[in-house]
């Protein structure tokens, strides 16, 4: 029973105690406003003084104060802003009313609000202020009261700007003239499409800790040694040591990259830049260069300001490599030859020139018919030493990443050595690099060497404990009525499921409450949305019902023998739903990771893609559908690569390098062997599908009255028990096995005479009325055989069988 109730998260009060106040600011942060308002006035103050010498300090003091009242006003303003800081800086509650209760409750009040209004609104305050502030400056300037300045203002401004300047064209003309030359020179327009591509989050803006990382305790576990460092740096130094100033976080998408890089940020507390590579694609030669160096200038900026910086560099490998990387990195990675994700790398125990040899051997047995690209017109298309930036920007990177212990400034650089002064050593610029990918081979080895990038961690898909946490962390969130047990069957069956999709299943799954006019999130929910986002969306088309039969039948085979021969794996979902040019699937989900296949897992699998086949022809009298072509091309590829690439056959010679070597092209011998392994396993799938012929039926009546189950139906198809859509009791009784034989054989004959099938569908519940000698007909015990219909009783006394549906 699924409950009824929500299940919410526990939410544990935290104490004033425990509140953090505000981080400490700089003194000149907190004073520099302070020193520009009396700066200000100190000059206003000497100049009076200048212009009636006679003037004594006191009585120009006296008179500019009073002129500037409200100059005065702003500092006041300022000073009590300073001492709010100060509190807030001292006290975690005063802080924690002020942020999360004043401030925090108008910002909710807000973002209730149509965004498009508030950017409206905040765009008409904006300029209202800078008007305000403009006229207050002209106000001061001109003598004038600053309520009647705003109307005086206007006037005064275009007076001037369309008055003939020197009797030649309006002022405003001159500008506009001298605006085109300026900006249209080659320095700004360098200077303007060179602006861009990072973003600064300060470290109150990040709000992400290593809490919010679900799922990646392995990798967190080491990242928090970094961190350790970046904050407490002298530990390492005084010991000879260095600060590691980069990381590649490299793996599939959507596992999380990102996150931990912005967690990194959180726990350090220090400014988070995030930066696109892509914008360092450019459409002048240099301007690559010169973002870079922009960047960094930011960077050092940054990190003198807060102690430390940290840099994220997303979708790195659009940094591109200079022509190295590809050629360089053949060896340890040759093609794979079997067909699988992983193979053993033995390159690492052959000398050199057998590595080569290999490698040459892999290239060399591309496809007869794909095209290759000579080296020349390779090398137009990608000339060497361009990457994803091209034209220095790589290089440039490298260069500022290595120059960061070299004097900066015109004093460091030029005056002291003008002086004859030694050069003063720059200052630590702690600025940790991240850098996030999914193909760390794209980039740059001298990218990726020590001192540049010091720790690589492969981001992977969350283990069984991680998707259980990352389902209840995001399910904390909602409102739903999931059970622990729930979660734990939803972790399991999505084995390679990242943090990013579980999140998208959960989100799927409060549309699908909302779709029903519903609040609280169900099992069945999520389950609707792991099949919408696993297996797409059905057309919604139904086949007729001959065809319908025909199709629970074969993938009825396919289930069978997943749900027999499958130990590490478990059934998903079978369907007969249309999807695109898919009449129907069986999608089973790994238990645990498979790197290396075995003999008997590639039989099993060979003979999980002819269970189609052996329970079309079992079933349809020897005849078989054109739907079984998909399945025809996995069994053969499977045992072909098992034959000539994996050892798995009679010879030990890998077929390709063996013809490579004599020049042919061909080998009736190879070709025997694997005709020869496909008949044996075809044989073993034929007596497999005889033994469970009943279960297949079950599951294919399940299939033609549900067209969706899922791997619990089936189990309870096996066991008898019950399932989330069937009965399974009802598939181990008499009285079903005789009524889908009947069922059968009336769409054998429709087969036979291409006609309708008029026979009704079974359902469960009716009734089978038999009046005769015999107790139980013989026929619910006799196989269906190659006529494919019922065998009678050997019996001279006939059983009369009447069938007659319940209400």
């Amino acid at each position: 029973m699924i409950p009824t109730s929500p299940t919410t998260a526990v939410h544990i009060p935290v104490s004033d105690s425990e509140r953090k106040p505000r981080r400490t600011m700089l003194f000149f942060d907190r004073a520099k406003v302070l020193i520009l308002i009396f700066g200000y006035l100190a000059l206003a103050i000497v100049a009076e003084h200048g212009e009636v010498p006679l003037t004594s300090w006191g009585d120009a003091f006296r008179s500019q104060t009073r002129a500037k009242a409200w100059l005065l006003v702003v500092a006041g303003i300022e000073f009590i802003r300073q001492l709010h800081y100060v509190a807030s800086e001292r006290s975690g509650q005063y802080h924690y009313v002020w942020t999360e209760k004043f401030f925090g409750s108008w910002e909710r009040f807000w973002s209730r609000r149509n965004p498009w209004l508030r950017f409206r609104l905040a765009r008409a305050v904006r300029i209202g202020v800078w008007l305000v502030i403009i006229n207050a400056i002209l106000a001061s300037v001109w003598k004038r009261p600053f309520i009647q300045n705003f109307s005086y203002a206007p006037t005064r401004l275009l007076r001037v700007l369309f008055s003939p300047s020197n009797g030649g064209l309006p002022l405003i003309f001159e500008i506009l003239v001298s605006l085109l030359f300026s900006v249209g020179s080659i320095f700004f327009l360098y200077y303007f499409i060179s602006k861009g591509g990072d973003d600064l989050l300060q470290p109150e803006e990040v709000g992400v800790t290593f809490k919010d990382v679900w799922g990646q305790d392995k990798v967190v576990s080491k990242v928090r040694e970094v961190v350790k460092f970046l904050e407490k740096p002298e530990e390492i130094e005084k010991k000879g040591g260095y600060v590691p100033g980069g990381i590649l976080l490299w793996g599939p998408p959507g596992t999380g990259k990102t996150l931990i890089a912005k967690a990194i940020a959180g726990e350090t507390g220090k400014p988070f830049v995030s930066v696109d590579p892509g914008s360092f694609n450019q459409m002048f030669m240099g301007v690559g260069i010169m973002k870079v160096k922009a960047l960094y200038r930011k960077l050092r900026k940054q990190a003198l300001r807060h102690g430390g910086v940290i840099v994220f560099f997303d979708e790195a490998d659009s940094l591109g490599n200079r022509g190295s990387a590809v050629a360089g990195s053949q060896i340890g990675s040759y093609p794979s030859q079997t067909g699988h994700g992983f193979t053993c790398n033995g390159l690492h125990y052959v000398s050199e020139p057998t590595a080569r040899f290999v490698i040459q051997s892999s290239l060399n047995q591309a496809e007869p018919n794909t095209p290759t690209i000579p080296t020349k017109i390779a090398n137009l298309i990608m000339p060497g030493g361009m990457g994803g930036g091209g034209m220095g920007t790589l290089q440039a990177l490298l260069t500022e990443i290595s120059g960061m212990d070299k004097p900066r400034g015109f004093v460091g650089r030029r005056l002291r050595k003008f002086l004859n002064m030694p050069t003063k050593k720059p200052p630590k610029y702690r600025i940790l690099m991240i850098m996030a990918t999914n193909l760390p081979q794209a980039l740059d080895e001298a990218l990726r060497r020590p001192g540049r990038i010091d720790r690589e961690f492969k981001i992977d898909y969350p283990t069984l404990e991680g998707r259980i946490r990352t389902y209840e962390g995001y399910l904390n969130k909602i409102k739903h009525a999931i059970t622990p047990e729930q979660i734990e069957r939803l972790a399991v069956s999505s084995p390679r499921q990242s943090g990013a999709v579980i999140k998208d299943l959960v989100n799927e799954g409060v549309i699908s409450a909302m779709r029903d006019g519903r609040d609280v999130v169900t099992f069945q929910d999520l389950l609707k949305s792991r099949e919408l986002k696993t297996h797409g969306m059905s057309d919604g088309a139904h086949s007729v019902s001959l065809e319908r039969h025909a199709t629970a039948i074969h993938e009825a085979g396919h289930a069978v023998a997943m749900k027999v021969l499958y130990k590490r794996k478990i059934i998903d979902i079978a369907t007969i739903e249309r999807r695109g040019s898919t009449g129907g699937f069986v999608s089973p989900v790994s238990l645990e990771e498979e790197m290396f296949p075995w003999k008997h897992m590639q039989e099993d699998e060979a003979m999980t893609f002819m269970a189609s086949l052996a329970a079309e022809r079992h079933f349809f009298d020897g005849d078989n559908s054109v739907g079984v072509g998909g399945d025809m091309r996995g069994w053969t590829s499977v045992v072909t690569s098992m034959v000539s690439s994996a050892a798995m056959g009679e010879t030990l010679a890998n077929p390709t390098v063996y013809l490579a070597s004599r020049g042919e092209k061909s080998s009736t011998h190879f070709d025997d062997q694997i005709e020869s392994k496909l008949q044996e396993l075809y044989q073993r799938t034929v007596d497999l599908v005889e033994r469970h012929e009943v279960q297949i039926m079950g599951i294919a009546h399940a299939l033609e009255q549900h067209h969706t189950i899922n791997g619990e139906d089936i189990d309870a198809i096996f066991s008898g028990g019950k399932g989330p859509l069937v009965d399974g009791a009802w598939y181990q009784t008499e009285e079903f096995v005789f009524l889908y034989r009947r069922y059968h054989a009336a769409a054998l004959e429709a087969h036979k005479t291409q006609s309708r099938l008029e026979c009704p569908f079974p359902v469960a519940g009716t009734v089978v009325i038999v009046s005769a000698t015999h107790s139980r007909p013989a026929e619910l015990h006799s196989g269906i055989g190659q006529s494919g219909s019922a065998v009678t009783s050997s019996s001279t006394d006939s059983a009369v069988i009447d069938v007659e549906p319940t209400d």
